[in-house]
């Protein structure tokens, strides 16, 4: 990257006043296609630019569809100069909407200077159906067909369905609006590799469903150059309610350094289908699946940081590994800046750290679309330097303190609220901050490049060499109203990991303070009483609380129970009960296994109680998930167990049975999964890849 660009990284905070010559001028927009393309190509834009400031520039990608409102698909990023020209990242494309005449704009601008300035191309995109016949393609990932059908009318609905070749039950999209006079397109999912399926449009119009034209299509095989994982399948107990289990796997730790895709599988853990980025350098972290398909998930690529990568993206996918739409951490950093964040700027705009820096530098584990009108919440994480002996730190030196921000998008993907557990919004009558006197139970520090933690920014001469890991949060979960008499709007729950603790942040849809309700946990003394809940120990368990927990949401659109994934850091490192060096790797729920949990949460009387407790039969001393289905079993993902025999870990994908004596019990276990040195992040047991968990 060019010095230029660089030194901006660096003053990237300093608004400088533009002279009055400065203008940026947008002097190209390129297509690898001229228009008009079919539905379902892939279209290249690259636009570039000259700047009379200093720069350097950034390019914003959005995109009008036929009689709609403009969409934000790729927001601002860096471009790269030569010869006195700005050339911006390119926007790689591929419409699977509706035929007709779409505006491509592209934005450039100079976040130094201020200067911007736009502009507008038209691009036709033309229907693949002729007349009534529908037609099948194939896309880019050879488990995924595109469908396209002719029309259907106005107040119809529409969905495909596809069986394989020799059964006779068939798998269904999710049903769709019919949109005169435009065709309808659906990417189908959901299929065996090298296997036939017919493939039909279903409309329903007035509760009547009419078949379609019959067409075949067959898979091709996985391709060899990635590396899937090895499932194996323990059919006890299967439950054709829920026949998918989407996997989404990292490597921390361990000796193996392979790196697998997204991948669903049936019960028997046959895939049918994947997601891998198209970059082979890059990974991904599924946070969540969507409606109607696709995946939000952090991604690695290069952002306004440069020389930093890990998890600069955040990017919603479709089912064929198309980019649907992404923001950035240099976007947000400036967005949050625009909403006057004193901790939300960029880390590379500080060059010394002393006490009160504070910077975010990169999403992480977890981004829900729950929220209403579309808006989306993400989490960040937060360096801040405090004084020296901080947190106990006994190294004499300010001490950099990693936090969380919970940031809110509206449905163009923009910052619209964010929380800081440094600088909470508002006032109120709830408190605000966690005190920073908490100290994580078990202590954990990041270094500059520490498995498992955010790259780390403000470490470096005259900072102590490891950052306090304080909080690490790991779950999200939008809390609808009516709760807590509130009928105004929703709030946020969200799990901290490393203060074993489950926390309600005021957010009643953008209107609250931001305050801190609740939290819920072992570990909640010091915090004013009426955030303190009770636990109801109906196993007589000698350690009820869950600790250092993962994927925590309330079931039933909020009407519960909680579930949560125990994974029972803390639990198991306490000497005091006998669960440290004492414990076994089988045994009753008193060892050192790790728990599935369901809770009801009653917040009038402040009383937690335990619906289920389940000894998962193995450790994971990290992720892993929870989830109630609506045929009242549970699925858990146990996703980094030590194999005791072969060395490295494994994971467990178990739906287990919501009924039965009191006492915890395991089983059945639909899918086991000896992965070697692998590890799971999150699980999810789904009816079809079109039907994710509602928590």
């Amino acid at each position: 990257m060019p010095n230029k660009t660089l030194s901006f990284r660096i003053a990237l905070m300093v608004v400088l006043a533009a002279p009055g010559f400065a203008g940026v001028t947008l002097t190209a927009i390129k297509q690898s296609h001229a228009s008009p393309e079919p539905i379902g190509k892939t279209i290249t834009f690259t636009a570039t630019a000259t700047d009379t400031s200093a720069g350097p520039v950034a390019f914003q990608y959005n995109i009008t569809p036929p009689n709609g409102s403009q969409l934000m698909i790729k927001d601002f990023n860096l471009g790269t100069l030569s010869g006195g020209t700005w050339t911006a990242p390119s926007f790689v494309w591929v419409p699977v909407g509706v035929e007709g005449t779409y505006q491509i704009e592209v934005v450039a601008k100079d976040f130094i200077s201020g200067q911007s300035t736009s502009k507008t191309v038209s691009y036709v995109v033309n229907a693949v159906v002729k007349g009534s016949t529908p037609v099948v393609e194939k896309t880019s990932n050879p488990l995924v067909a595109l469908f396209s059908a002719p029309s259907c009318a106005a107040g119809s609905l529409m969905r495909v369905a596809y069986v394989e070749s020799g059964k006779t039950q068939p798998s269904v999209t999710n049903w769709v609006g019919c949109h005169p006079p435009a065709t309808m397109t659906f990417e189908v999912a959901g299929m065996y590799p090298s296997s036939t399926y017919t493939m039909y449009a279903q409309t329903k119009t007035n509760g009547t469903i009419t078949n379609g034209t019959s067409l075949s299509f067959t898979t091709a095989a996985l391709p060899t150059g990635i590396t899937f994982p090895i499932f194996t399948p323990t059919p006890a107990g299967t439950d054709t309610t829920y026949p998918v289990v989407l996997h989404n796997f990292i490597t921390f730790s361990g000796t193996s350094t392979t790196e697998y895709p997204d991948v669903a599988t049936d019960l028997d853990g046959n895939i049918i289908w994947y997601y891998s980025p198209n970059d082979s350098t890059n990974s991904d972290v599924l946070t969540r699946p969507l409606v109607g398909g696709g995946e939000l998930t952090f991604q690695d690529d290069i952002a306004w940081a440069g020389n930093v990568t890990q998890e600069q993206f955040l990017r919603q996918i479709d089912l064929a590994g198309n980019v649907v739409r992404e923001t950035n951490m240099g976007a947000v950093q400036q967005e949050l800046l625009a909403l006057g964040s004193k901790d939300g700027g960029p880390c590379t705009a500080i060059t010394h750290p002393t006490v009160g820096s504070a910077c975010i530098g990169a999403f992480h584990h977890d981004a829900i679309q729950t929220l209403p009108n579309g808006y989306m919440a993400a989490l960040v994480d937060l360096e801040k330097i405090f004084p020296a002996g901080t947190q106990g730190d006994t190294t004499g030196l300010p001490v950099d303190i990693i936090g969380d921000m919970i940031l809110v998008f509206n449905s163009n993907w923009q910052v619209v609220w964010y929380w800081d557990v440094f600088n909470p919004n508002g006032g109120g009558t709830g408190y605000a901050p966690l005190p920073i006197t908490r100290t994580a139970p078990l202590k954990e520090t990041c270094g500059t490049s520490t498995a498992g933690c955010p790259p780390m920014f403000l470490l470096g001469t005259g900072i102590a060499p490891l950052a306090h890991d304080w909080l690490h949060a790991n779950s999200l979960y939008y809390w609808p109203a009516p709760q807590d008499g509130n009928t105004t709007g929703g709030d946020i729950i969200w799990s901290s990991r490393h203060q074993d603790l489950v926390l309600k942040v005021d957010y009643k849809d953008g209107s609250g303070t931001g305050n801190i309700l609740w939290t819920m946990g072992a570990t909640d003394d010091g915090l004013q009483p009426a955030s303190k809940f009770t636990f109801v120990n109906t196993y007589n368990d000698p350690w009820p609380w869950f600790s250092h927990q993962h994927d925590v949401g309330m079931e039933n659109a909020g009407a519960g129970p909680l579930t949560v994934f125990d994974n029972g850091d803390t639990r198991v490192s306490s000497a005091p009960l006998g669960l440290g060096t004492n414990c076994h790797p089988t045994g009753g729920v008193n060892d050192c296994d790790s728990r599935g949990m369901a809770l009801t949460v009653d917040e009038s009387t402040m009383m937690v109680t335990p619906v289920v407790s389940y000894d998962l039969g193995g450790y994971s001393t990290a992720m892993g998930s929870a989830q109630l289905l609506s045929n009242g079993n549970y699925f858990f993902e146990n996703p980094i167990v030590v194999n005791l025999t072969k060395g490295g870990t494994f994971g467990y994908s178990m739906e287990i049975s919501g009924t039965g004596p009191p006492a915890p019990q395991v089983g059945p276990a639909d899918v086991i999964m000896d992965l070697g040195a692998s590890q799971h992040y999150r699980g999810f047991q789904m009816q079809s890849l079109y039907n994710p968990p509602t928590t």
